[in-house]
């Protein structure tokens, strides 16, 4: 049966960044297809925004609970605090999206810099799926079961500007294509989700309204149900300025660096610049 199975009626889902953006866009995903919900969030407020927008949607079912916790997910003890609440209100989890990230900018020497984005980005994943693992695979003992992990394009490519962002991201592509490995006889579903521009909060800036080239996170929401559908792991968003063959050319040249033996970001380098965009601007990977 296609991974996309596991959104179905009856079944819970836990979402961790799912006050506002991509996490919510899923979550409403799921109640859409009749789940239970837990949304999990460090602000508060938000939270309740977000299970309003929910329990506020027409034809919302009050007897399909739509719960909220707020928690760190870089703390081990508020996923202690997360299985026992999920386990009580709904039994299991079919659902697990470790969603949760920020974006903080720093650079060499700023170690709070490193510490809160490998802590949130990295550990937040580790501590989820380390948590709630095995209570996937009890509840994948009776119904389809799937593991989202949200990565990120500066993970695979790699730009400069940003290097605890980047490698907590490509540590985080590393975790899940190991977790698929280790679970590939089983009957969970592991996927990585990879967005591309999308209008969320992270994102977002001073803009109140949505950028042309952006997508929106209900449309992240829905490519990546369409991935699921055909049972694919790597879920590479488009948006409307970069197109999926674009997006291949570019994690092309990055792994060209190494197999060529050339220095590495090449493709921001002002002697390779010339090369690199005659590469982009060829019609096919």
């Amino acid at each position: 049966m296609p991974a996309a199975d596991v959104f179905a009626p009856g079944s819970s889902a836990l979402i961790t960044g799912a006050a506002s953006g991509i996490g919510l866009a899923v979550a409403k995903l799921c109640r859409s297809r009749g789940m239970k919900v837990l949304l999990v969030d460090n602000d508060a407020e938000a939270l309740q925004a977000a299970q309003k927008s929910i329990v506020g949607a027409a034809g919302y079912d009050p007897g399909v609970p739509c719960l909220t916790s707020q928690a760190d997910v870089s703390q081990v003890e508020s996923w202690a605090g997360l299985r026992e609440m999920a386990t009580t209100a709904f039994g299991s989890i079919e659902l697990l999206m470790l969603n949760a990230g920020v974006g903080a900018r720093g650079s060499w020497g700023d170690q709070d810099y490193f510490n809160k984005i490998f802590q949130t980005n990295l550990f937040g994943v580790v501590n989820g799926i380390n948590t709630f693992l095995p209570v996937v695979q009890e509840a994948s003992k009776s119904k389809p079961t799937s593991i989202i992990i949200t990565g990120s394009k500066q993970g695979i490519t790699n730009p400069p500007g940003n290097p605890a962002y980047n490698a907590s991201k490509a540590a985080v592509k590393s975790l899940a294509e190991h977790l698929s490995w280790d679970l590939r006889d089983t009957s969970t579903s592991v996927h990585l989700l990879v967005p591309g521009w999308t209008f969320t909060g992270m994102t977002r800036g001073g803009n109140t309204e949505k950028p042309a080239g952006a997508w929106s996170p209900e449309q992240v929401a829905d490519f990546l149900y369409g991935k699921m559908r055909d049972d694919k792991f790597y879920v590479i968003c488009p948006d409307n300025d970069v197109s999926e063959e674009t997006d291949k050319k570019r994690m092309l040249w990055t792994v060209g660096d190494i197999v060529k033996e050339r220095p590495p970001l090449t493709r921001w380098r002002e002697e390779w610049k010339k090369e690199a965009e005659e590469t982009m601007a060829k019609t096919s990977v």
